[in-house]
Parts: structure tokens; sequence; C-alpha cells
């Protein structure tokens, strides 16, 4: 083999990026010290963009194709080089290759929780989730305003800066739309809709094409979930005093079987002050409410033994009221059968003892 031989050997032939590594989005050909061969093959895939630097300047820009390399398909790149005869000797130039499909699945999210006024709750902090998908758009663009000489340019160089411009976009547009907080679920496409155009604009401007957006979640802090979440509850529930009067009386068998404790004591004086009332009803059917018993000394009467105060004046005396009249033997029977069922549910639930209910139980039958 002879001196030119070797040296033709040693010229590029074919230029070519084989790697499936979508987080890549631009790779240097590694060309340095080696020539490429005058007629050598450029081969760009699908996906793919090839992009020739001569001295720092950006030179041609090829798309998807198989291409022999000559002053005809580099016409850039040969005025560059001033070849005003033709291109017949092997040359020196960088080859970037860019990635031109999506990258997809890229995760956004608030730091931290965006603050807004709700026309329903007042002053609430959302944070909102999401991912995005992008590609380069303009390869040329994005290698002189985001590349530059890098050789190897992943897509985590960026994201970040994505991600910035794209929180502030959102929080703008969200804040602009004036959707209930309660309504935001079912109108997460509407808000991406109008954040999308603004975000292009961002996006286009370094040579790239925002192709895919989407919100994923708008949420409350986790305080705000369990005050809202508590607010549903009573709404289910509706009228909140028979609410409670229904969780007490089934709170009274149970705290009935500890006497010894402390709940159950605290939960046997609720349960006899919320009876007190029924039980006197129940023991006494002739006393009306207001209605004092012998011996119960009322406003202004003076019981005897006792000494007035100076200038004091007895009160008169109210006439005697008169005698409740007995209850009609013949309606007694369904109120008697009524008094009994009470004075079991009262023995039940532990508020009477068994010397009470024989006594009282017997009371009860003795007037029949």
């Amino acid at each position: 083999m002879g001196l030119w031989d070797k040296i033709k050997s040693q010229l590029i032939e074919i230029i070519e990026y084989m790697e499936d590594d979508h987080e890549t989005l631009v790779w240097r050909f590694p060309v340095r010290a080696q020539e490429i061969k005058n007629g050598a093959k450029l081969v760009v895939r699908e996906g793919q963009a090839a992009v020739f630097i001569n001295e720092g300047k950006l030179a041609d820009v090829f798309e998807p194709g198989t291409y022999t390399l000559s002053t005809q398909n580099l016409p850039i790149l040969a005025t560059l080089k001033g070849w005003k005869y033709g291109f017949n000797s092997p040359f020196k130039a960088e080859v970037y290759f860019i990635n031109t499909t999506n990258v997809t699945s890229i995760k956004w999210g608030t730091q931290n929780p965006i603050p807004l006024r709700d026309p329903e709750f007042g002053p609430v902090r959302l944070r909102a989730f999401g991912s995005f998908a992008v590609k380069v758009g303009d390869p040329a663009k994005f290698m002189r305003e985001v590349v530059g000489t890098d050789g190897h340019f992943e897509m985590d160089e960026i994201s970040g800066q994505l991600k910035r411009a794209l929180i502030s976009k959102f929080t703008t547009a969200l804040g602009q739309s004036k959707i209930p907080l309660l309504d935001l679920a079912a109108n997460y496409e509407d808000v991406a809709a109008k954040i999308k155009p603004k975000l292009d604009e961002d996006f286009s401007s370094i040579g790239l094409l925002l192709s895919m957006f989407y919100i994923e979640n708008i949420s409350l802090p986790p305080k705000v979930s369990e005050m809202l979440d508590r607010r549903s509850e009573m709404s289910i529930l509706g009228n909140m005093q028979e609410y409670a009067a229904y969780q007490t009386a089934n709170a009274i068998p149970d705290a009935a079987k500890a006497p010894n404790s402390m709940a159950g004591a605290g939960m046997g004086l609720a349960a006899g002050m919320a009876m007190g009332g029924n039980m006197a009803g129940m023991m006494m059917p002739g006393m009306m409410p207001g209605m004092m018993q012998p011996g119960m000394m009322q406003p202004g009467m003076m019981q005897p033994g006792m000494m007035a105060p100076a200038g004091y004046q007895q009160a008169p005396q109210a006439a005697p009221a008169p005698a409740p009249a007995a209850a009609p033997a013949a309606g007694g029977g369904d109120d008697m059968v009524t008094r009994l069922k009470k004075l079991d549910a009262l023995k039940g639930a532990g508020v009477l003892s068994e010397e009470e209910y024989q006594a009282k139980r017997n009371e009860i039958l003795a007037s029949i």
C-alpha cells in the first residue's frame, strides 16, 4: 500500500449516529484530527438532523436521508472555506447530530404552594403536578441559542429551565382563569389550553417545540384538605342535633358496661342529665314544668322559724293549686305500658338499680 493509499484509509467515509438514547439531544461526531473524505456518505436517520459547523460558524443542516458530500450539497460550507474551484480535497468540519424525537414523560410540579383567592373559600394555596413532552423543532436555532460547543448535550441540562418557565406561565394562567376551587378538576384541559400557547412562545425562542402538556393534579395542602373533608361530612350528616342525639344514644350501653371507668362515669352523668326530663315526666305525669313541690321555697316566701330582715314584707300566699284530676281508668292502659317500657329502658341503660326498678314498677302496677 502506497503513502497516498494509507492517507486515504484514514479519511472518514461514513458519518452517522446509531445510538438509541432518547435523553441525548445533541451528539458531536468525532472528527477531530481525522478529515472527511470528498464524496463521503452522510446518513441521517428518522428522528435526526445533522448540522455542519466550520470554525465556530453554523453551515449546512441536513434532514433525514443519505447524502454524498460535495460542493453541491454543502454550499454554505464551501463558501466559508472559499472553494472556488470545486470540492476536490479532504476537509475538516464539526458534525453534530440532533435528536428531533419527542422526549416524553418529563415531570413538573410546584415547589411551593400557589396562593389564590377563591370565590367560595377565600384565600387558598394550591399545588399542581403534571408532565410534558418536548422536542427540537429548529436544529440551527437550538445549536445557536442553547448547545454551543457542547459535544454531548442531554435533556437534564435544560429541563430545569423549561420547568421554571412552565410553572411561571401556569401560575399566571391559573390566577387569571378565576375558576372556583371545586370546579378545577373539570377544567384541567381548559387551563392547559390557555397555558400552552404562551409556553410555545418561550420554547420556540430557543428552537424547541412543546408537543404535549398535561395537568395531572391540582391539590390543596393536607390540613386544608382535612378541613374540606370535615365540611363534606357535615353536609352529608345534615341536622347535627339529631346526629349528636343519635351518637349519644348509641354510646350509653357501651358506657354503662364500664361503670368504674372515667369515661363510663362521665357518660352516665351525661345520660342521666339528658334523661332527667323524661324520668320526671314519667314519674309525675300530673306535674307541669315550672310547678314547685311541697317543701320547696318559692321567691318571696319565709319558712317557719326564719327571721325576716328589716323592712321585709311577707309576700302574699298564692292560692293552693287544685289537685290534679286522676287519670281515667279506661284510658290508663296505654299510658301504663309506655311507662313500663321507659322504665325497662332506663334499667337496661344502667340508670336505675334493681331495687329502684322494682319499687317503681310496683308503684306503676299499683295504680291500676
